[in-house]
């Protein structure tokens, strides 16, 4: 891997110059200087969403603060009702599902929830016409019904004993959906309505967000009563404005939020996630595609050495999506050992030859492929470079493009991407989206189109299991077919870090899905936080 010795001294250098450099934000034109009483919050973020809309996946998890779903999940990741009155009912054979719904819940228009927004919802979610992306959230999912005036009831194509965990999506005003026509042309795409405990204020694209407590919401009114969140897309950039005292919070890379927080005073705040990279391989690309590539790549790189020099600790090796988080469900066995000497047999032996500069050949054939990451995300820049420089080592030749996702997306099924994702409640529901053959180049969803039997089985036997310990035996199952035959290369599971300001009660500490930033992080029930005294 390349040395990367040196690369917390600059961070330190930028933290160094903001105490002189900057200044707290200066309120827009007719908007008022912010409290200070703790009822207003200044966040800043390194992601602006495409969209509010919770049928293109805004919110999916359930810590959207404009949305709530039938469930949600609490600290302990637990599922938890919240437009659900209770827990679901499964008929005897798991194909049904009945979820009594809360009453007195309004919208953020004024509507009152009903069994008719639900049903609208999900109808959407089914309907092709519609294009709804979270209809791969629910593949079981076959319709939806009103049960009287407070119930709903779901059919499923096949039993499904953790079906409530995907029901964690917003629900949507029946009136909003409406007309039909595809969902991503529906006007909460930028104006979100939905029962949550804010309300949008403003939008300012590129640059901020305000979102203003719901008074009515179910859950009791805020006590944080606006929000404002600034984009800034720049990591150093954060860091210099949250260091000057212009943000409340924010997310940093690892090693960048342990300086500020040094430097600034500020609370160093670090989750532990599901949330893995991993390099994407193509199996139209003949080099990415060959079963001595893939088995070699996974033995030559080092991954502890990715986690210890390039997130500062913060992480864990991943060998494929199952987290360490959750050893319930991981399988010991299924691991890669960093193996540069095994890696080189298995090259050698395949008929993969070492040239004049070191990069292997066959058959006239150079194993080299183009390995793409967004340009601005500089952990998927700094482990690209460790990947390259490890296969390099292994004689493998990466060729590195950093590049915008208008640019990256069309080019997902023919060149290798540093992917990321990851799930800490449903994590074998994340790994047959991400690897049955069924989803194939399905965007995110298997972008390089890997397909293995035994990992289908494995994956479909999961989904259909009827308990949690078959599902469990299931999962790990997958995991020894998937390291027999590895259709990708995950590096790491990314450790979440932030600073923040110590200055309000409710702090929870939580294990973040692959979505972080100021949607989850220590914000993730700001709804219940109090100003310190």
């Amino acid at each position: 891997m390349i040395a990367l010795r040196n690369t917390v001294v600059p961070l330190l250098a930028v933290v160094a110059v903001v105490t002189v450099g900057c200044a707290a934000p200066t309120p827009a034109p007719g908007e008022p200087a912010p409290a200070g009483d703790g009822t207003e919050l200044t966040l800043a973020d390194g992601y602006e969403p495409d969209d509010l809309n919770p049928l293109l996946g805004y919110g999916a998890e359930g810590a959207s603060k404009f949305y709530d779903g039938l469930y949600a999940r609490d600290g302990e990741r637990n599922l938890q009702p919240a437009l659900a009155a209770a827990e679901a009912t499964p008929s005897p054979d798991q194909r049904t599902w009945t979820v009594p719904l809360r009453r007195g819940v309004t919208f953020h228009d004024g509507s009152t929830l009903g069994p008719e927004d639900v049903v609208a919802t999900y109808r959407a979610v089914l309907a092709p016409d519609r294009a709804a992306t979270i209809r791969s959230t629910v593949p079981m999912l076959t319709a939806v019904e009103p049960v009287g005036t407070d119930a709903v009831r779901f059919e499923l194509a096949y039993p499904y004993g953790s079906f409530p965990a995907r029901l964690t999506s917003g629900i949507l005003p029946s009136e909003v959906l409406e007309g039909g026509g595809p969902v991503s042309e529906l006007p909460v795409n930028t104006r979100a309505v939905g029962t949550g405990p804010y309300s949008l204020g403003e939008w300012r694209r590129g640059d901020t967000m305000i979102m203003k407590a719901n008074e009515r919401y179910w859950g009791g009114a805020p006590a944080v009563k606006r929000v404002t969140v600034v984009f800034a897309t720049d990591d150093n950039t954060r860091a210099q404005r949250v260091a000057a005292g212009e943000f409340d919070g924010t997310v940093l890379p690892p090693a960048l939020a342990k300086a500020v927080a040094e430097q600034s005073g500020m609370e160093l705040r670090e989750h532990a996630s599901a949330d893995y990279r991993t390099i994407s391989l193509p199996f139209a690309d003949p080099v990415a595609a060959d079963p001595a590539i893939r088995a070699a790549l996974n033995r030559a790189v080092n991954r502890q050495g990715m986690v210890d020099a390039l997130l500062a600790g913060q992480g864990q090796p991943a060998f494929h999506p199952i987290p360490g988080v959750l050893p319930d469900q991981v399988e010991p066995a299924a691991e890669f050992t960093y193996d540069p000497a095994e890696a080189a047999r298995i090259l050698d032996e395949a008929g993969w030859v070492p040239g004049p500069d070191g990069v292997r050949a066959r058959d006239g054939r150079t194993a080299s492929f183009t390995l793409m990451y967004p340009a601005t995300d500089t952990i998927r820049r700094d482990l690209a470079q460790a990947f390259a420089s490890d296969a390099r080592a292994a004689g493998i030749d990466v060729r590195l493009e950093g590049l915008g996702w208008e640019a990256i997306e069309p080019r997902m099924g023919r060149d290798a991407l540093v992917l990321g994702g990851g799930d800490p409640f449903d994590p074998g529901f994340k790994s047959w989206q991400l690897l049955h053959s069924s989803n194939a180049a399905d965007g995110f969803n298997n972008p390089g189109s890997y397909a293995n039997p035994q990992v289908d089985a494995a994956l479909d036997a999961a989904l259909r299991a009827p308990d949690e310990a078959s599902r469990t035996e299931q999962i790990r199952a997958f995991q020894r077919a998937y390291v027999a035959d590895p259709g990708m290369v995950f590096l790491v599971f990314v450790g979440h870090s932030y600073v923040a300001q110590d200055r309000w009660d409710g702090y929870v500490p939580v294990v973040e899905p692959h979505t972080h930033g100021v949607t989850w992080g220590p914000w993730w029930n700001l709804e219940d936080w109090t100003p310190k005294p």
